[in-house]
């Protein structure tokens, strides 16, 4: 009896990035990727925002079965998972990372939340400075955009006073953060909700619109 094919796991696609030096951090790979799997823009494909993770082309190579198995793991295993984000049930979620009250981490922790937010919205737009969005996709990413906004201004803050050791004050950023992840993933679903409703409903008028008789 045949075994089922399984798909790469996400820690395999996490490996190879490393391997080839991808000079995208993973966590932001991930939102971009579930960016372009939202994206309206027809042009998008897997093959393309995988080559923008490298400016453009893919990295060097010794043997086909090197290009093959990069490719596997990060379109049949990485893109494929992401997918199941279009469904209601199945909220996607930001990394989580384990922190301590100190500057360093609230730095570490406001720039992952940037990257993922600058991957998300990058892959959404394609490439595009302007793109035509459902007006819930258009309003959670005005919402991010603010967020965005914040996390670069923790960055900011952290680069001037990066032994600041309040722990009080500390503590009380990182709940109001943890809190903020929460709205952020709340906005990137709808999004995504959205956009994979809008697609569906273009392409089904699509499929059944008549064809005119001359």
């Amino acid at each position: 009896m045949k075994k089922a094919n399984t798909a790469p796991s996400n820690k395999t696609a996490q490996a190879l990035l490393e391997k080839y030096e991808c000079p995208v951090p993973y966590h932001e790979v991930r939102a971009r990727f579930l960016g372009n799997i939202a994206t309206p823009a027809i042009s998008a494909s897997p093959l393309q925002i995988i080559k923008t993770l490298w400016g453009g082309e893919l990295p060097p190579f010794d043997s086909i079965e090197e290009v093959n198995e990069l490719l596997d793991a990060l379109v049949q295993g990485l893109w494929n998972d992401l997918t199941r984000h279009q469904k209601r049930s199945q909220p996607f979620r930001l990394t989580r990372m384990a922190t301590e009250s100190t500057a360093a981490d609230l730095g570490r922790y406001g720039l992952v939340r940037l990257q993922e937010l600058d991957g998300f919205i990058e892959g959404l737009f394609n490439g595009e400075e302007i793109i035509d969005l459902p007006e819930r996709a258009h309003d959670a990413i005005g919402r991010l955009a603010e967020m965005r906004a914040m996390m670069a201004g923790i960055c900011e803050l952290v680069s001037r006073d990066p032994h600041a050791d309040d722990r009080t004050q500390l503590d009380t950023t990182f709940r109001h953060l943890r809190e903020l992840t929460r709205i952020m993933e709340t906005e990137i679903h709808e999004a995504v909700l959205s956009c994979a409703r809008a697609r569906r409903q273009m392409i089904d008028g699509i499929l059944t619109e008549k064809p005119t008789v001359h």
